[in-house]
């Protein structure tokens, strides 16, 4: 997969895609059937797959100051795309300057004639333009007077209560503990991607080592111990892992900011600036202070007990 970052003088082999346009933050079911509608459209014309996203992502611009939303960063999300197939990834800078285009001249200037598309895939939320005052029937009807065709995906519903899928749906039932919810709405595992970095080291003078990773820019799910699934992706060390995780503060040892420390099951090297993607798999238990060090790490030894039954039983 190749990484577009403008849609400026592309070469002619990136452009002329069939490509979906959005933020895919978790790259959800409801993405996925967006993308199977690209990936056909693609076939039919003999172009490549593509999809259209920005960085960052627009509330980051305009909300700069709010808590932390996304459910994957961007490396995370551009693996995630690439495993699904797609060839051009066009992940534009947002700016004030671009969102201040009209959905016409959006359309236009940087899907038409910047990126050439020949076929462009929305969903039947989607808006664009100055103001985000474009729906999908306006790009459709854009398109068909300038010369790429649109075509517009019904959201996907998950279930007898007409729930749509969605990114904030997913954070919802993350915020709520219920990890295999939002899977289900994912269509895999919910993951946090990003390197092992250096802790406080408690963890391997406890008996359990661990790999720490920061939270920064990323929705917290609930706090507390969870079973987890650890794909190891660079290193010598590289490869699958079952394991226990614990994310938030560590109240036993008066952090403040929030991380997530894995301990993998019968693994003893080191991971120290690896990539690493955590799966959370079940929420076990909210975290808590313990009256010593014994307390804790008799709790961590029940905690892997019950991560490994979890896993087990997958």
């Amino acid at each position: 997969m190749r990484i577009i970052i403008s849609h400026h003088n592309l070469t002619d082999d990136d452009r002329g895609a069939s490509a979906a346009i959005g933020n895919f933050d978790g790259v959800h079911r409801g993405h996925q059937r967006v993308l199977d509608i690209t990936r056909r459209e693609a076939e039919r014309l003999g172009a490549p797959l593509g999809v259209v996203t920005f960085e960052p992502h627009p509330r980051e611009v305009f909300a700069p100051d709010a808590p932390a939303f996304r459910l994957m960063n961007a490396a995370a999300k551009s693996s995630r795309l690439a495993k699904l197939g797609v060839s051009r990834l066009y992940q534009l800078p947002f700016s004030r300057e671009l969102s201040a285009l009209t959905a016409e001249e959006f359309a236009v200037e940087v899907l038409l004639n910047g990126l050439g598309l020949r076929h462009v895939v929305v969903g039947a939320d989607f808006c664009f333009g100055k103001g985000r005052i474009g729906t999908a029937e306006d790009l459709q009807r854009i398109g068909k007077a300038h010369g790429f065709s649109t075509s517009i995906v019904p959201l996907l519903v998950q279930d007898e209560a007409e729930q749509a899928v969605s990114s904030t749906a997913i954070r919802r039932a993350l915020s709520e503990g219920n990890p295999r919810e939002a899977a289900a709405m994912l269509g895999h595992w919910h993951r946090i991607e990003g390197p092992v970095i250096h802790g406080e080291k408690r963890g391997r003078t406890l008996g359990y080592p661990t790999a720490n990773m920061d939270l920064d820019g990323l929705h917290l799910p609930r706090h507390g111990v969870y079973a987890v699934l650890v794909d190891v992706l660079t290193g010598p060390n590289a490869g699958t892992y079952e394991g226990v995780a614990s994310l938030g503060v560590r109240p036993m040892f008066g952090e403040n900011k929030a991380n997530l420390e894995t301990h993998l099951f019968g693994f003893s090297g080191d991971l120290y600036g690896a990539q690493v993607s955590v799966a959370l798999v079940d929420w076990l238990r909210s975290e808590q202070r313990f009256d010593g060090v014994d307390a804790l790490v008799a709790q961590m030894g029940r905690d892997s007990a019950a991560a490994k039954d979890c896993l087990a039983a997958l």
